[in-house]
């Protein structure tokens, strides 16, 4: 069985400095017919429920800890029986939305997340937060980049723990570097390619100097 990658959107707030805003966030489930691993848990457990169908769920994937992202995360792993991974650098966002409820395992970079016979790689990539990572499946030829890289630019950088020139050079270093066919499958809004982006890079790190 090949593996695939399934999508749903969900809709709720996101929620930081005092501030509350309405979004619309991208779930990502890769995986067979068999077992998947879900990407980001937002705001709607049935939501998602639905887009895992009757499959085994391996692992829930945090690409950062902002509430819009881990909201129902916790839920979510009490209805599969799957960990909750999170880079231990987002740990402190992720105890302003769960306080009491500690995630299940911890990403790093390098690691490999093996599901239905495909392989996420986990890329490091601060600077929207500092625990961000972003998810590399070379043999499906795509890559999920929560809020890291957009359609058109880098996640916001105006908040907590949050930096430009942090999350320029994470996708100059680790996201641009990946073949130009690739595809990027981000937190919210449409999806884009490697190749698409690569030539705005001189105009981001402009931004930053």
């Amino acid at each position: 069985m090949t593996a695939r990658v399934d999508h749903a959107v969900t809709s709720g707030t996101f929620s930081l400095d005092g501030q509350t805003f309405d979004v619309d966030n991208n779930v990502w489930v890769v995986g067979d017919d068999a077992e998947c691993v879900v990407v980001d848990a937002p705001h709607d457990v049935a939501a998602i429920l639905r887009a895992v169908g009757d499959r085994r769920v391996v692992a829930i994937l945090a690409t950062h800890a902002h509430d819009d992202h881990v909201r129902v995360a916790p839920e979510l792993s009490r209805a599969t029986g799957a960990p909750v991974l999170l880079h231990p650098a987002d740990r402190v966002l992720w105890d302003l939305v769960h306080p009491d409820l500690p995630p299940g395992g911890e990403l790093a970079d390098g690691q490999t997340l093996p599901v239905a016979g495909t392989t996420l790689h986990v890329l490091h990539t601060p600077g929207h937060s500092p625990g961000a990572c972003s998810f590399h499946a070379p043999t499906l030829g795509v890559v999920f980049t929560g809020d890291t890289l957009f359609a058109g630019g880098p996640g916001a950088t105006g908040r907590s723990y949050s930096d430009f020139g942090t999350i320029v050079e994470s996708i100059r270093g680790r996201l641009l570097t990946l073949p130009p066919e690739t595809v990027v499958h981000t937190g919210h809004g449409d999806s884009t390619t490697i190749g698409a982006e690569a030539p705005h890079l001189p105009r981001w790190l402009a931004r930053g100097h």
